[in-house]
């Protein structure tokens, strides 16, 4: 699989389906590699990707990420070869741990310790019997890390790592962690703003969403953020997370993190409109490869 150097990662949950689907054909005419879809309380991102697949031509559709306490292994396995079967190759499976609130409190499952889950289940998926007819190429997989020992298990039992809400610091020590070969599909929010207090003043209801979340702060710590630039939202903490700016300013911002290592970059617009409205294609179509 050829991911393309750029990416889009977005929720489709609050469009129809064929509203999802039109959009992803946008996103294809564009030229962007793959698309990233996330798992919630929403659609099953499984059957949203058959559905998006069935309707692009060469778009890669990646989960970015499935929650693997949703689903057994071998259900995740038979979905990801069926779907790589399917369309030919274009299905890139993202999976991760989640965090415990959102694990326990919301599906009331029992959250265990991350590295040691996430081993397991790998193993298991791998283990699982599958008869139907396998897909031309083993697919690829992408694990949702940002910690040195998850980093370590994309690198030795995946094809990669998909760290989210990080920074080209962060890509940096994952590449030295992860050594040369895995993948490095990296997701970046970015911001076609070019007034500062504007720009901040978009990214903190995005990430109001994500600060509590204990996998996340415990990354932000790891890159140096303090529990104050967390708490308050800091300038410095949406200056280290989020690209804003003239799409110059923006393109610079991906390039530190090719330049750091990353092999992918799947850039999240930050609608001005609102952060859950329609896809910021403004931002896209000037940041199109």
């Amino acid at each position: 699989m050829d991911t393309g150097k750029l990416g889009v990662w977005y929720f489709f949950d609050q469009l129809p389906a064929q509203a999802a689907a039109e959009q992803a054909k946008r996103i294809e005419a564009l030229g962007y590699g793959t698309l990233w879809i996330p798992e919630t309380v929403g659609r099953n991102p499984m059957v949203l990707a058959s559905w998006l697949l069935a309707n692009t031509n060469t778009l890669n559709l990646a989960t970015g990420i499935v929650n693997i306490y949703h689903r057994e292994p071998g259900v995740t396995m038979a979905a990801q070869k069926s779907l790589a079967e399917q369309s030919g190759g274009r299905f890139l499976l993202g999976m991760g741990v989640s965090h415990k609130p959102l694990v326990e409190g919301v599906r009331g499952l029992e959250y265990g310790p991350p590295v040691a889950t996430m081993r397991t289940y790998l193993e298991r998926m791998a283990a699982a019997p599958y008869t139907a007819v396998e897909p031309a190429q083993a697919p690829p997989t992408v694990i949702a890390a940002l910690g040195p020992k998850m980093l370590e298990l994309a690198a030795n039992q995946c094809t990669g790592a998909h760290p989210y809400f990080s920074s080209p610091e962060h890509t940096r020590m994952a590449r030295d962690i992860m050594g040369a070969d895995a993948w490095l599909c990296v997701e970046q929010k970015v911001i076609l703003e070019s007034d500062p207090a504007k720009a901040r003043e978009l990214a903190r209801p995005v990430a109001q969403i994500y600060s509590s979340l204990p996998n996340y702060r415990n990354n932000w710590l790891r890159m140096g953020l303090t529990d104050t630039d967390i708490d308050t939202l800091s300038d410095r903490f949406i200056d280290t997370t989020f690209a804003w700016g003239d799409a110059d300013a923006i393109r610079a911002r991906i390039d530190e993190h090719f330049d750091a290592g990353a092999t992918h970059v799947c850039l999240q617009p930050v609608n001005p409109n609102g952060v859950f409205g329609d896809l910021h294609w403004e931002a896209l179509e000037a940041l199109a490869p």
